[in-house]
């Protein structure tokens, strides 16, 4: 049974949990289906909303979580009270407990060379019966199609249930799309999660996640890189989601 969701912009975002997403997530991946998972924030969602290709490949994933809280508050806004948070990196660590107890090997395809094997250390430090089966950091340049077949190759005889990418937005959701149909085991797009458990970036501190100042978090912690990303999303959303808000709490039929 698929998970409840709403819709934000052109984004369905599932109703879930932890708890609820992981029993998903572990069912499909002990039944071998080629399923993708995105961890959705306000970036995926302006570019779903954004870029019509990219809207496809989302809203073809078998489970679309919450990880920003902005969208947590539009689910409640929509009406859903009992939407909750789902952290990508949360799930990362739920999942990889859950797989331990059930003897689900897990695969990991992504980050930098040191960051991967310094990840799979935290991890068996964490889960020392944790079975790791795959793991691989692509180079960061487009791969050529006898790269993508041996990759593939070795991911399915590898083993693994679990496959989590970490390529960054919109990358790895893409790659997921395009392997869902060659690769049979869950895939869950989880961006700079090797970076943060290896040390090599800092969590924002509870409290900015739980106020939904983790974006900040981040900009200060890399201006370079996120503030074009984050003037050109942020007041756009709050601008699209309000139109879709008043359509909603008025009954208004105007396009988003």
């Amino acid at each position: 049974m698929e998970a409840p969701y709403r819709t934000i912009l052109k984004m369905p975002v599932a109703i879930t949990s932890y708890e609820d997403a992981g029993q998903r997530i572990l069912k499909a991946a002990s039944q071998g289906l080629g399923w993708y998972v995105c961890v959705a924030n306000v970036h995926m969602c302006m570019e779903t909303f954004d870029i019509p290709e990219f809207k496809t490949v989302v809203n073809n994933a078998d489970l679309v979580v919450p990880d920003g809280v902005p969208l947590v508050w539009a689910l409640k806004a929509l009406g859903e009270k009992t939407a909750t948070q789902v952290r990508g990196s949360d799930l990362l660590l739920h999942l990889c407990r859950e797989s331990e107890k059930s003897g689900i090997p897990i695969g990991l395809y992504g980050g930098t060379p040191d960051s991967l094997n310094d990840f799979r250390k935290f991890l068996k430090n964490e889960y020392s019966d944790l079975k790791i089966t795959f793991s691989y950091s692509p180079p960061f340049r487009e791969l050529t199609q006898e790269e993508q077949e041996k990759y593939v190759r070795e991911i399915r005889a590898s083993g693994c249930s679990i496959l989590f990418v970490g390529i960054g937005c919109p990358k790895q959701e893409k790659w997921m799309a395009g392997h869902r149909d060659k690769i049979p085991c869950v895939m869950i797009g989880v961006g700079a999660a090797f970076d943060f458990f290896s040390g090599r970036k800092k969590h924002a501190p509870r409290w900015m996640q739980k106020a939904g100042l983790e974006w900040l978090f981040r900009l200060a912690s890399d201006p370079r890189r996120l503030w074009k990303r984050y003037l050109k999303h942020n007041p756009r959303f709050i601008y699209y989601f309000g139109k879709q808000y008043i359509r909603y709490r008025f009954g208004r039929n105007e396009k988003v």
